[in-house]
């Protein structure tokens, strides 16, 4: 899955959050200063270049809806953080953060629930 870039993302999750919108929405989500309306419609493109995003017409305008979950694209972003910063290493990512305490005991618990009851459904 291709990588998105800060501003594409940015637009992205705009779109996962009204699952249907136009260019001019979009612009109203996002915080000041404004872009130009050339700006975001051009990351708009990329998206669906990039077969992220789809369209269809209405009036004279597009409707852009997601073509990618937010969830597709959650996991293959952490697939490939684990993979090129922590060697593939599930546990070597949740150490990294328990060491740097960026994660306290509630939160590890509650993985440790979310793991065990994915281990009693198999």
């Amino acid at each position: 899955m291709k990588q998105l870039t800060k501003a594409e993302e940015e637009v992205m999750h705009i779109i996962w959050d009204l699952q249907e919108t136009n260019v001019a929405a979009i612009i109203e989500q996002l915080p000041e200063p404004k872009p130009a309306y050339n700006t975001v419609s051009t990351i708009v493109r990329i998206l669906e270049a990039k077969d992220f995003v789809d369209y269809r017409k209405e009036g004279r305008g597009h409707v852009y809806f997601p073509k990618v979950s937010k969830e597709t694209y959650s996991n293959a972003t952490m697939k490939k953080m684990m993979n090129n910063y922590f060697d593939g290493s599930f546990k070597s990512m949740v150490s990294f953060f328990v060491q740097k305490n960026d994660m306290d005991l509630s939160e590890l618990e509650d993985i440790l629930t979310e793991i065990n009851a994915k281990k009693n459904k198999s």
